[in-house]
């Protein structure tokens, strides 16, 4: 008997189709789940514990924290997870995935609730495995500006991170540009 997926075409999963035939089961689909501002990962917790196999794609990224840089994890689709019903829950699991602290609702279109592919799920879950690096709050040569201390007011452009809870900018100080180690919090990225 042949799996009923669609034959997949890009680059990942074209590498590998035959992940997606394994993962494939007709009998089950993935649907997507609205939820409350940052409460994504709540829903998520909420919903397993009640036996349901959820996904929630998330990035590492650079955040300034009090006055520091730190790594986070933070949601790829904000407000959104996945979950994976089978055709036997799909008609009566609605109710207690509504009900759940942390879900505002199921997505539809029209009254269906919006079935995900099996591809897609993957495509995604693959993508967010492969990111190591984390998504850094500043870029190397972003204007920035000074916004305390000694040099409050004047213009700098990043150069790196030095590892010591400080961002490594140059500055034009006399018409020369000077490397300075300054705190993250007293800086601000120019629009």
């Amino acid at each position: 008997m042949t799996s009923p997926v669609a034959p997949v075409r890009s680059g990942a999963l074209a590498a590998n189709p035959s992940f997606v035939e394994q993962i494939a089961d007709p009998a089950c689909y993935w649907y997507l789940i609205h939820t409350k501002v940052r409460q994504e990962r709540c829903a998520q917790e909420n919903l397993e514990r009640q036996g349901f196999t959820c996904f929630l794609p998330q990035l590492r990224s650079e955040k300034l924290r009090r006055g520091a840089l730190a790594v986070v994890q933070e949601p790829l689709l904000p407000r959104y997870l996945f979950i994976r019903l089978d055709a036997g829950l799909e008609s009566k699991g609605w109710g207690s995935i509504r009900s759940t602290l942390g879900v505002t609702r199921m997505v539809t279109f029209g009254n269906q609730p919006a079935k995900i592919s099996d591809a897609l799920v993957h495509a995604i879950r693959t993508q967010t495995e492969e990111a190591i690096a984390p998504k850094t709050y500043f870029e190397a040569g972003q204007a920035l500006v000074v916004t305390d201390g000694p040099f409050m007011g004047l213009e700098a452009i990043y150069q790196m991170h030095d590892g010591a809870s400080r961002a490594m900018v140059l500055l034009n100080i006399l018409s020369k540009p000077v490397q300075l180690a300054i705190a993250p919090s007293s800086l601000r990225k120019m629009h």
